[in-house]
């Protein structure tokens, strides 16, 4: 289990990243949903202890991460939002040597494993193409394999579909749902849709702080018989933002279909809708800003 208790980070300029995260994560899909700035990818560099908190503790299996980064790195894999990758070289030889930079020093047991990563990310058959000309899809497959060497404990995939297309989301999805039944996987992301597909368990991260925690079904659960919706004119949705608290607004037909959150109903014209995470979302983000 990973358990990350009381974690701050603030930054020279000013900017308090982290405020007292707190959260306990156990195996399986964990997804940390929050808008870009959250404090996201600076939480997922503290775990793969690439930046040190100011101040907190985080343990993974009882052992003190933060004391002891060298043996914790040697049950992580890691999947930076950006990452680089040598021109020319082919997906197995560069996946061979960042193996045996991870400390697989058995040449055939390495080689077995590459092999294994390639043919789970479905790159096998683009084993000896260069990966700096994989697509984006390819290249975050390639990401995921490199993050399996040495088969760790606890994956952390930051934005992993971020600019993918629809086939290659869904593709991604499949690989990291896979690899979620037997280690603890954390996916930080911006996109509502990740969370709901993949996630039991999830928290939304807002200016470096945990605004709630739980199932995504218990989260949407909690706002049943309260969203609202409405389909108006474009000019009319200032007005509804400043009337009501909306929670999003979508175009459809040159019209905005407006959704917002009331114990009855908020005028004439809006009927009830069943909520989904995305209003779930919003109104925790929206009640954050109105605090």
């Amino acid at each position: 289990m990973l358990r990350i208790s009381a974690v701050s980070k603030a930054y020279p300029n000013g900017v308090r990243a982290l405020q007292g995260i707190d959260l306990s994560i156990d195996r399986g899909l964990f997804g940390l949903l929050g808008p870009n700035g959250a404090g996201k990818s600076t939480l997922m560099r503290i775990l793969a202890t690439l930046q040190a908190p100011d101040a907190g503790q985080v343990t993974f299996d009882g052992l003190d991460v933060l004391a002891r980064p060298q043996a914790h790195r040697r049950h992580l894999g890691y999947l930076p939002q950006d990452f680089g990758v040598y021109p020319g070289v082919s997906a197995v030889d560069l996946l061979d040597h960042l193996g045996l930079l991870k400390g697989l020093t058995n040449a055939r047991e390495r080689r077995e494993q590459v092999d294994a990563l390639l043919s789970l990310t479905n790159l096998h058959a683009h084993r000896k193409k260069a990966v700096s000309g994989f697509s984006g899809g390819m290249r975050q497959r390639f990401g995921i394999a490199q993050a399996l060497l040495g088969n760790p404990k606890l994956l952390i995939v930051d934005e992993p579909t971020s600019g993918l297309d629809p086939e290659e989301r869904q593709r991604f999805h499949n690989l990291l749902g896979e690899v979620g039944e037997n280690v603890v996987v954390l996916l930080s992301t911006h996109i509502v849709e990740d969370v709901r597909q993949l996630c039991p368990r999830m928290a939304i991260l807002s200016e470096g702080r945990v605004l709630c925690e739980g199932a995504p079904e218990a989260l949407v659960a909690s706002l049943a018989g309260r969203v609202w919706r409405k389909t108006v004119e474009k000019g009319a949705v200032e007005r509804y933002r400043a009337s009501f608290p909306l929670l999003s607004t979508q175009l459809q037909a040159g019209r905005t279909r407006v959704h917002v959150l009331a114990d009855a109903r908020p005028e004439e014209g809006f009927e009830q809708v069943p909520p989904d995470l995305e209003d779930v979302y919003f109104s925790t983000l929206s009640h954050r800003r109105a605090a």
